[in-house]
């Protein structure tokens, strides 16, 4: 029988209205101790180690993921090797060949290491990223025709295509051949390219479905290297030095960082804290970038200034940024997508703010629907999946956000909580005759919808989901992974802890609860409603802390109103890094009240 969870602290329902459970149960509790002693581990990290499903003898392998060791044959990803030699002919014949990707950072990661490679061996790819409102995602028959036009014998998809059976079977009627490199879920119609690499297409057993397309494309580079290699080619390009870009597309497109994910972004960072790509120099000084650069860097200061240009500006930029070696040139398209980012955000508050209100009013204090389906002809079609995840997390469950155009089509994006498949259900709905376009993966999907046909949509997406969202929201309890004290909070500590990173979606940033502390000094803070404050034990020990957009939630308004009471204080770990010195900081997730 399974053991039932533990309430850490004895915290049933916190000011968030969530229990408190160890992440460790009896026997997990017994691994992380025979980890400790047999890897001479501390405690801490040991618990850490093990409250991720790792057993006593794979520890060692774990604190140290090598590519080495987890990268498999990429010759067991379907249809592999007939894409690799398509791409190995093209560079041996000197083709011009052009490339197709996604507006976003894993598309735009992607386009920069195909092109990278093919600038290698002198090739000079066209490169088209479409135009979001204009063109929408994935390939079109007017951007295959101007790439053919171009003269364009090879045509590549990049995280996208899969779904494209028509304008792929057009550019094939025009004598040009179309591969296609993806990762986003598939049905069994796939088009009908010369050979579609996808992880994730129904028969594809590799068991990479966990990849980014950033993390595809370079197992599609490995698999060319080999086959130029195997042809007595030599001076071919140096793989590794491309690795910081499959990391940044690891990081920003949310995927599970376990086995291979993790070893790409852990080696990708040490590439790119070398600073050799300046694309990626300039990003970090536009974005202000403070210490080492880390994954929190890649998800929340580079990865959202590529992405603006995506979202409201040229859909091109990041691609271009990523892929150039001029510095000047790297400068001056860091600057513009820097002043992109600021004006998304400001148009990014005004849609938010909207969306809650009308969520509220959906709710009304209830228990609401099992997900929200909400649209404005207000919103700006580029930061819906923006909105999306705002309200998710504002309301744990999960949520669509959709801009309806003049014409009265409207285009949204869908944010999920773990547990249930919304790239599955979209697939559904397309299925279903309700969308007449749609996909995507787990966590986050995309659609385009009639104005017309968002009550069947939402009634079809709430029948099909109620039972996945209502278990998920029941195992939502938060999972702690141990207690602490603000002096405890060491830099030293967190430099421990970071071994067992990076963290992110599949590998949780380990949550610690400091007991019985205080919060001194909370103030509102940045443009986004934050609460900083100072987290003080009754030792006096202090631990720098803040709680992101917590103005105007329950959090926020315990934190202001109810300063200097002791509660229990639950949050991850940071090291900041303020006028080039480390220290420690607590990033708040929830608060309990002692004896709750």
């Amino acid at each position: 029988m399974q053991e039932a969870p533990r309430h850490f602290l004895d915290v049933t329902s916190s000011i968030t209205g969530r229990a408190w459970v160890d992440r460790l149960d009896t026997a997990t509790g017994r691994i992380a101790a025979a980890i400790s002693q047999r890897s001479e581990l501390p405690d801490i990290l040991a618990r850490i180690i093990a409250g991720r499903g790792i057993g006593i003898e794979e520890a060692a392998t774990y604190l140290e993921p090598t590519i080495r060791n987890l990268m498999p044959d990429p010759s067991t990803l379907t249809a592999m090797d007939e894409l690799a030699e398509r791409i190995a002919k093209a560079v041996a014949d000197n083709e011009n060949v052009a490339l197709f990707g996604d507006y976003d950072v894993d598309g735009a990661c992607s386009c920069a290491l195909m092109a990278r490679f093919l600038h290698h061996f002198g090739l000079n790819p066209q490169v088209h990223i479409p135009d979001r409102i204009f063109e929408g995602y994935g390939p079109n028959i007017g951007a295959m025709d101007k790439l053919i036009d171009g003269g364009a014998t090879l045509i590549i998809t990049l995280d996208c295509g899969t779904t494209s059976e028509k304008p792929i079977a057009h550019a094939r009627e025009r004598g040009a051949d179309v591969l296609v490199i993806d990762h986003h879920l598939a049905d069994h119609a796939l088009p009908n390219a010369n050979a579609l690499v996808n992880p994730n297409r129904p028969d594809d057993i590799s068991g990479l479905g966990h990849l980014c397309a950033a993390g595809v494309t370079f197992m599609v580079l490995v698999a060319v290297n080999r086959v130029l290699r195997n042809r007595g080619d030599s001076g071919l390009p140096d793989l590794m030095k491309l690795l910081d870009l499959v990391a940044l597309a690891t990081v920003c497109d949310v995927v599970p960082l376990v086995g291979l994910n993790r070893a790409f972004v852990l080696r990708g960072l040490e590439v790119a804290r070398k600073g050799e790509k300046p694309g990626m120099q300039a990003l970090s000084l536009a974005a202000r970038l403070n210490g080492p650069l880390n994954p929190y860097h890649l998800g929340f200061l580079l990865g959202p200034r590529i992405n603006a240009g995506g979202r409201i500006g040229d859909a091109a930029l990041g691609t271009k940024l990523l892929t150039i070696d001029d510095e000047q040139q790297a400068m001056v398209i860091a600057a513009k997508l820097d002043e992109l980012n600021t004006e998304r955000q400001r148009i990014e508050v005004e849609a938010v703010e909207e969306a809650y209100a009308t969520a509220e009013l959906e709710i009304a204090g209830g228990e609401g629907p099992p997900l929200l389906v909400l649209a404005s002809a207000k919103w700006h079609p580029g930061v819906v999946g923006l909105v999306a995840a705002r309200l998710k997390e504002r309301f744990d469950r999960p949520a669509f956000a959709i801009a309806i155009n003049p014409d009265g089509t409207g285009t949204g994006s869908g944010r999920s909580v773990p547990g249930v498949d919304l790239g599955s259900a979209v697939i559904a709905a397309v299925d279903a005759g309700i969308l007449p376009k749609g996909g995507g993966h787990a966590l986050a999907a995309g659609v385009t919808i009639k104005e017309g046909d968002l009550g069947v949509f939402r009634a079809f997406m709430a029948d099909r989901l109620e039972a996945s969202v209502r278990t998920a929201r029941a195992a939502s309890a938060l999972k702690i992974d141990a207690a602490l004290t603000a002096r405890g909070a060491t830099v030293d500590l967190l430099h421990k802890i970071e071994k067992a990173g990076p963290y992110g979606s599949g590998n949780p940033n380990p949550v610690f609860v400091f007991p019985a502390h205080r919060a001194r000094y909370p103030q509102v803070v940045g443009k986004g409603g934050h609460v900083s404050f100072t987290l003080t034990s009754d030792d006096g020990a202090k631990l720098k802390a803040i709680a992101f957009r917590a103005a105007g939630t329950p959090i926020g308004d315990t934190l202001l109103r109810e300063a200097d009471q002791p509660f229990h204080f639950a949050g991850s770990l940071s090291l900041d890094h303020y006028h080039g010195r480390e220290q420690a900081q607590l990033r708040l997730t929830d608060i309990a009240r002692p004896g709750r």
